[in-house]
């Protein structure tokens, strides 16, 4: 083909996400596929937002999201001005690069985290810096230390994800004592309603006091939503106005707002989530213990651990002879460790059974 896409686009790596149920249906010949490995809710999404949805109309949504703001702004004790909705928190990432990131730039993130920070950096011709974690924590001296004149946009995934860790709120405050007040950070909190560790940061009372700072949050983990796209941001107004320049019009559809008005304030639905996996975590980590493997404690809703071997042939193996799907690190350049998304009671004995024999004579 003779026509050449931008240089940036060209050399752009595929983001890999998980794969779809259909997909593996279709690969494997599977009438039920377990899943668990996108961090999805698998106990569904709430009554009230389905009841919701029967009010979809024929009509174009509101484009500014009103009346989901406004129930959100009560929610969190912020101003209406202070929030802007997304496609999900991919289209809210994409926008912060897109309204600020100039052509030769820097952003920073660490490795392992979400790998959507690396894509959007390259799509705006940027170069995407990566520090190691450490000991599966986010290293904030590391990136502190990887900070140049270029540097725009720092990526900080709290808690992390894929390792599930979160740094405390007095390292985020000496950290954004020590950074330039013209480098946007982003704080990705799209699991911050299971942090389960104390001291996490406040992040809306560090946007009260910083004009830099956004976060991200998200209605696909706890509220099951994630099929509906929609996430949201808050922020200082006079940075969410250089985001609503370059988003798209009407980004949120009708029905995800909808859903996510009538979610925000299902509290039997998301107490029921939040204990299922509380006392779900409390499974693996017995059986982590017992194969004598090292791990992480998630403040997510997932669990992470080294497996000390290759993974990517175990996933492989059990996804072809069982339809369950479970998450190699190889897709985080991490091969030797598994990420598995906390599911039902009933799938959680499942895969640790699949897991058994694979790891169960291991010291």
């Amino acid at each position: 083909m003779s026509i050449k896409p931008r240089k940036a686009v060209d050399d752009l790596p595929d983001y890999k996400g998980g794969r779809s149920l259909d997909s593996i249906k279709r690969e494997f010949g599977f009438e039920k596929v377990i899943k668990l490995a996108s961090n999805e809710n698998t106990l569904g999404f709430s009554p009230l937002a389905k009841a919701a949805l029967e009010k979809v109309t024929s009509f174009y949504p509101d484009g500014a999201a009103y009346n989901l703001r406004k129930r959100l702004s009560e929610k969190l004790g912020v101003s209406i001005d202070n929030l802007i909705l997304g496609n999900g928190s991919f289209e809210l990432i994409f926008l912060v690069a897109l309204a600020f990131l100039e052509n030769g730039e820097e952003t920073i993130g660490v490795n392992p985290s979400f790998g959507w920070y690396r894509n959007v950096t390259k799509i705006m011709g940027g170069t995407y810096v990566t520090v190691p974690v450490k000991d599966f924590h986010v290293d904030l001296d590391a990136i502190l230390a990887a900070i140049t004149p270029k540097t725009k946009i720092i990526w900080l995934c709290n808690p992390n994800n894929p390792t599930g860790t979160i740094f405390t709120a007095k390292e985020l405050d000496d950290f954004l004592a020590k950074i330039r007040n013209d480098i946007i950070v982003v704080l990705d909190e799209a699991y911050i309603a299971f942090v389960s560790e104390p001291n996490a940061p406040d992040a809306i009372s560090l946007i009260q006091k910083h004009d830099n700072i956004i976060s991200l949050r998200t209605f696909s983990k706890l509220e099951g939503l994630a099929n509906l796209r929609i996430g949201y941001g808050i922020a200082q107004p006079e940075l969410l106005a250089y985001l609503n320049k370059v988003r798209m019009p009407m980004n949120v559809n009708g029905a995800a707002q909808l859903a996510a008005l009538a979610a925000i304030d299902d509290e039997e639905f998301k107490q029921k989530t939040l204990e299922n996996i509380r006392s779900e975590r409390k499974r693996y980590y017995e059986a982590f213990d017992r194969w004598g493997v090292r791990y992480t404690i998630s403040n997510t809703n997932f669990v992470f651990f080294d497996a000390g071997t290759d993974t990517k042939p175990i996933v492989a193996e059990i996804l072809s002879k069982t339809g369950v799907l479970i998450r190699s690190g190889a897709d985080f350049g991490h091969p030797t460790t598994l990420r598995i998304s906390i599911g039902s009671p009933e799938e959680n004995k499942l895969v640790l059974e699949l897991l058994e024999p694979y790891f169960g004579g291991k010291k």
